[in-house]
């Protein structure tokens, strides 16, 4: 089974300039994780993965990291997800806009 979380803006610290390392600047992470059937077959929250409680582990995350680049930033997001045992694969894409005059935006995306 897939489970998606879509268009999470997450607020932290990333670019290699110096002025990007002083303020915080926004994130759009999406998350496309394969998991098991369990929770579709019991209705147990506690057989599924709480979007709700990733969604803050993935915030907290990229807060801390303070990323230099996209890249590093999937990989933060990729590993937060791949921590609940529950998921099996993990693919990440973190879109970062307005860093380059003239390119809406840049994403990375890691994983299956």
């Amino acid at each position: 089974m897939k489970l998606r979380l879509n268009g999470l803006d997450v607020d932290c610290v990333i670019g290699e300039r110096p002025d990007e390392r002083e303020r915080p600047q926004r994130l759009r992470v999406d998350v496309e994780l394969t998991v098991g059937d369990r929770a579709a077959e019991t209705d147990d929250l506690g057989d599924a993965v709480n979007y709700a409680t990733l969604a803050e582990a993935i915030r907290a995350a990229l807060t801390e990291a303070k990323c230099r680049l996209i890249e590093r930033a999937a990989k933060v997001v990729r590993d937060v997800c791949m921590s609940d045992p529950r998921v099996t694969s993990a693919r990440v894409s973190v879109t970062k806009a307005g860093a380059v005059p003239h390119l809406a935006s840049a994403t990375a995306v890691l994983g299956d």
